[in-house]
């Protein structure tokens, strides 16, 4: 167990974080499988500006790297084109 007070603020911190990245990555899971299974063009359009969106979040605060999240943008884009 940690002694100094900072090691603990640390320990709290760290665990404040992971929560919170957890649920950003599970929620933006959650939405690019909703807009794969989505087989309306006009709804996949409108969806797909804010799971583009949710995903540079995650690549910005290094939840994701950032290769995985163009990668992701780029199989959900030829998704809809091909709708």
């Amino acid at each position: 167990m940690a002694n100094h007070k900072s090691a603990l603020k640390r320990i709290r911190s760290n665990e404040t974080k992971r929560t919170r990245n957890r649920y950003q990555h599970k929620t933006t899971r959650n939405a690019v499988r909703k807009l794969k299974d989505t087989a309306d063009k006009n709804e996949a359009l409108k969806q797909l500006p804010e799971v583009y969106s949710m995903l540079d979040k995650l690549a910005k605060n290094n939840v994701i790297h950032d290769n995985k999240a163009a990668n992701i943008k780029s199989g959900l884009a030829k998704h809809v084109a091909a709708l």
